[in-house]
């Protein structure tokens, strides 16, 4: 399983980042800035989703996780939810031939059953039509918090025990791994947080506990390819010892 066995030293730590994930913030204050209604930040946002997408493609990115829809993000106005749960649709109603044509697999986390029948249809629809593809996997976290994800992967280990199907001693990091919505998923090696915030806003909590961070007051809709490519560069530069030592210490 993935997640514990990853935490160690390996001669490829100065390649490129297998996975990616991208706490999308500042959508709302890029409105705010333009003048204009929070949703326009949020459209914006939506058209550098596809930038940023092709880009990590391009670059031969293999996982880019995107939070699109926190557990939290229920408690906005109704108008604003009503808006954000359309832009799946918009977005792969538009989107989604190229991202077949680029090879690009849709995959989500999160609660889909929380979220209404008009976007999980979109969403499923994406997710059948490019199942067999083999090049970036572009995950989408919707309706999705870390918290919520490590109680079901608790809950359910905890039934497994209560029936004897699994045994306490056997719950390991691996052994919650496997119980996690990205069970099949490497942990992100960058985890980036547009818009100046520096909080993981209950994104990954388990899976990016070794994780490069990297914090940007870039507005989401302003964040670019170059910006990108310039905190690739910067975690190639790194020393990752996941709580080890490096050679010059050891």
């Amino acid at each position: 399983m993935f997640g514990w066995k990853k935490h160690k030293k390996t001669d490829s730590d100065k390649a490129l980042p297998e996975h990616i994930a991208i706490i999308m913030d500042g959508n709302g204050r890029y409105a705010k800035k333009k003048n204009k209604p929070r949703v326009h930040g949020h459209y914006e946002g939506m058209q550098n989703v596809k930038s940023i997408t092709r880009h990590a493609s391009d670059l031969g990115i293999k996982y880019l996780t995107l939070y699109a829809f926190s557990t939290e993000n229920w408690s906005r106005p109704k108008s604003e939810v009503s808006y954000l749960m359309k832009l799946p649709g918009d977005f792969l109603g538009t989107f989604l031939p190229e991202l077949i044509e680029k090879n690009v697999r849709i995959t989500t986390i999160g609660n889909m059953d929380g979220l209404p029948i008009h976007t999980t249809k979109a969403v499923q629809d994406a997710v059948e039509k490019t199942a067999h593809n083999t090049g970036l996997n572009l995950i989408f976290a919707l309706n999705y918090g870390g918290r919520d994800e490590l109680i079901q992967a608790f809950q359910a280990m905890a039934e497994q025990v209560s029936n004897g199907s699994l045994g306490s001693n056997e719950i390991t990091g691996e052994m919650i791994d496997s119980h996690l919505m990205t069970s099949s998923i490497p942990d992100p090696e960058m985890l980036i947080r547009t818009s100046g915030e520096y909080r993981l806003s209950n994104f990954l909590l388990w899976q990016s506990s070794y994780s490069e961070l990297f914090f940007t007051d870039t507005l989401w809709p302003e964040f670019t390819t170059d910006e990108l490519d310039h905190m690739i560069s910067q975690y190639r530069k790194r020393e990752r010892r996941f709580g080890g030592l490096n050679q010059e210490e050891e």
